[in-house]
């Protein structure tokens, strides 16, 4: 039996997420990175900075390829980038928004006084 659509999408979020897999997926939109690079960037164990990018490699989301004792990151396509950027401008809206109705606030707060 096939799983509808937004349940797969919902799978697909959930595995975003968490903070580290985010993190590396920002790093990485610069291009591919070996696992120290990774590890430098990121305040994390390297078993948890391990476990998170399995999770990545897993969903097919980034791709792994060993030079020699190297271990190097990448994204599998264009369109993770396009994701992160858009997640940016989505979180940008929305705390403008926010900020508006806080400076609105503090505004009829100062004239009730």
């Amino acid at each position: 039996m096939s799983v509808p659509l937004y349940q797969a999408k919902a799978e697909f979020f959930r595995m975003l997420g968490h903070p580290v897999r985010i993190r590396v997926l920002e790093l990485l939109q610069n291009g591919p990175m070996p696992v120290r690079d990774l590890l430098a960037a990121i305040d994390v164990e390297p078993s948890g900075l391990s476990q998170q990018l399995a999770v990545l490699r897993r969903s097919g989301i980034v791709r792994a390829t060993r030079n020699g004792s190297t271990v190097v990151y990448e994204l599998a396509g264009g369109d993770v980038a396009d994701l992160m950027k858009a997640a940016r401008r989505i979180l940008t809206e929305m705390l403008t928004g926010r900020g508006e109705l806080l400076a609105e606030l503090r505004e009829d707060g100062a004239a009730a006084r």
